[in-house]
């Protein structure tokens, strides 16, 4: 009797699969896909890396930290100061909870942090301080069409 279970058993186990061979089956499900979307999609990855390297070099460097407040309005003020006093300088406004941090340029090298830091520091006379972080860098590009 246990044989005949047993048996029984695999048989409902073989035809049970889901997947089965179609040849043995019946029809299957053909998909037709249009040739243009490979196009799209070269398309779209070659314009992804030039958007990487217009912007997405950054290196360890220097930025100057102007304001850590838990005031939204100050930070703000900052910000604007910053940029009408020094349009050249990229502002950064983080909230960290419970501040808002104001972080300015992009600097290699500490020599130019520190130069700026003096004509801030005339702004901002609670004191800007340089800190260590990742900046972003301009490829080199652009900096060759410049000169």
């Amino acid at each position: 009797m246990k044989p005949l279970f047993f048996f029984a058993f695999l048989l409902m186990a073989h035809f049970s699969f889901a997947q089965r061979d179609s040849a043995l089956y019946g029809p299957t499900v053909v998909v037709h896909k249009d040739p243009r979307i490979d196009m799209l999609i070269k398309k779209q990855a070659s314009i992804n890396t030039a958007t990487k390297k217009m912007y997405g070099r950054t290196m360890r460097g220097y930025r100057l930290m102007v304001v850590n407040t838990n005031k939204r309005d100050e930070a703000i003020a900052a910000k604007t100061k910053v940029y009408t006093a020094f349009p050249e300088l990229k502002a950064y406004l983080v909230y960290q909870s419970p501040f808002f941090r104001l972080k300015a340029g992009n600097f290699q090298t500490r020599d130019e942090a520190v130069r700026y830091q003096k004509l801030m520091n005339a702004y901002f006379p609670k004191g800007v301080f340089i800190i260590n972080d990742t900046i972003e860098v301009k490829p080199e590009k652009d900096d060759e069409e410049s000169n």
